[in-house]
């Protein structure tokens, strides 16, 4: 997050436009991957902001592998989700509003392990359930493509 990074230096935790991607990775069963954030100490989904001269699907890619050990051969694009309900505070007082595209993973190879300090465990989760302390933002992203409808 090196481009944000440097943003921060300049304009402290006010808010920041912050575009990024997310990836859903399910497995045989259909239950989706989420990391237990290592800020937060809740469960997210995987991923993170561009870098500059990034694309969405690169960022995607790199999220994923840093987040997760994981390699992507190809993602499905779901959607960009904006707006004033993607804000979001971190727990240390960074403001940001998302413009997020939202991708699946189809074909990934390697083993899910933690592979950078950003998350502290990963499991895979039946979304027929509500998920003991989701992050919420991760809650409103799923509902938002309709992914959670009943809790």
């Amino acid at each position: 997050m090196g481009y944000i990074m440097e943003l921060r230096k300049q304009v402290g935790t006010q808010p920041l436009i912050m575009v990024g991607s997310c990836v859903l990775i399910f497995n045989s069963l259909g239950h989706l991957l989420l990391q237990k954030r290592a800020d937060s100490y809740d469960w997210g989904t995987i991923g993170g902001a561009l870098e500059l001269g990034e694309s969405l699907e690169e960022a995607a890619a790199r999220e994923l592998y840093e987040e997760a050990g994981l390699k992507v051969k190809s993602l499905r694009f779901i959607t960009i989700l904006s707006g004033q309900d993607m804000y979001y505070k971190y727990p240390h007082g960074d403001e940001i509003y998302n413009v997020m595209a939202v991708y699946e993973a189809i074909d990934v190879e390697g083993q899910a392990k933690i592979n950078d300090d950003e998350g502290i465990e990963l499991h895979y989760f039946s979304l027929e359930e509500p998920i003991e302390n989701i992050n919420p933002f991760t809650e409103l992203t799923l509902r938002k493509i309709g992914y959670i409808k009943n809790w």
